[in-house]
């Protein structure tokens, strides 16, 4: 294991806080870059789950447009790292914001985030992610 479980932890929350500030500002290479081959990837707005970089890549190219973030909150990270410390479970809250017409801060998005890292040749990639809006119901469920 290259480190201890808490540097691999932080290393991992680090690079999805680099990923994500570059996606806020109309930079979508950081996330895409970092996909592995294999990727799979959940989204709230698709009923199928996609697998495979260039599929993933091809779907977000399809949808993204610079969303203007101006400030988000990562909230509750946490990281599973595996015993061999090749592989890491990134999962957070993360709210954002954008300005308004009035150039007043609002609430443009709440997501629960979870990322499957994995060390490949020496680096981290994304093997699995999903995202989800944080509330999509009013009432308590399960099934």
């Amino acid at each position: 294991m290259s480190g201890s479980k808490e540097d691999i932890s932080k290393n991992i929350i680090d690079l999805e806080k680099s990923f994500n500030e570059r996606w806020s500002v109309g930079d979508n290479r950081g996330y895409l870059d970092a996909f592995a081959e294999e990727v799979s990837y959940f989204d709230p707005i698709l009923k199928n789950i996609l697998v495979g970089r260039d599929k993933v890549i091809a779907w977000i190219d399809s949808i993204y447009s610079n969303p203007n973030i101006v400030r988000s909150e990562y909230l509750n990270p946490q990281v599973h790292v595996s015993d061999s410390g090749d592989l890491g479970v990134l999962a957070y809250n993360l709210n954002t914001f954008v300005l308004d017409e009035n150039g007043k801060e609002e609430q443009l998005r709440a997501w629960n985030a979870t990322h499957g890292y994995k060390l490949i040749d020496g680096q981290w990639r994304i093997v699995h992610s999903n995202w989800a809006f944080a509330q999509t119901v009013t009432e308590n469920l399960a099934s």
